[in-house]
């Protein structure tokens, strides 16, 4: 599939970089509420999962559970959230993100309207923990793509 005029995630790593590999990257979102927000990022412009071949669609799922796993060690979550929309941006990309009982759409989804006030003190908490989670990401990554 060929790149549209304009793609974010073409032309940006579409939030904080995190681990870049040779097809695909691990970003952290900057989405306010949602702390321990990433997305693997597939390099190559394709808009579907069914786009890539069965190898690199086996590799990607790889790296969708590295992070999920990570995630789960390092900021014990009340669930882990799996999404690939593609709606707003027909970029293939992963959505792995931490969910917590307390956080403000808990149960429904972070696109959905929030059902509590945001826990402020909670997320700055979290926020903390992130440069140790990125590291953690880092590590985990560079070994499993070897």
């Amino acid at each position: 599939m060929s790149k549209p005029a304009t793609c974010p995630l073409c032309d940006s790593d579409g939030g904080t970089l995190i681990w870049s590999g040779a097809k695909l990257r691990v970003i952290r979102a900057q989405e306010a509420g949602f702390p321990g927000f990433y997305r693997v990022v597939w390099n190559a412009h394709v808009a579907e999962f069914s786009d890539l071949s069965a190898a690199d669609r086996s590799l990607c799922m790889e790296a969708v559970t590295v992070v999920e796993r990570v995630l789960r060690e390092q900021l014990l979550p009340t669930k882990i959230n799996l999404a690939a929309l593609g709606n707003m941006v027909a970029h293939l990309h992963w959505h792995v993100i931490a969910r917590y009982d307390w956080d403000s759409h808990f149960p429904a989804p972070v696109w959905a309207g929030a059902q509590r006030a945001r826990d402020e003190q909670r997320e700055a908490e979290l926020l903390k923990r992130l440069p140790q989670v990125d590291a953690e990401l880092i590590a985990e990554l560079n070994a499993w793509a070897v």
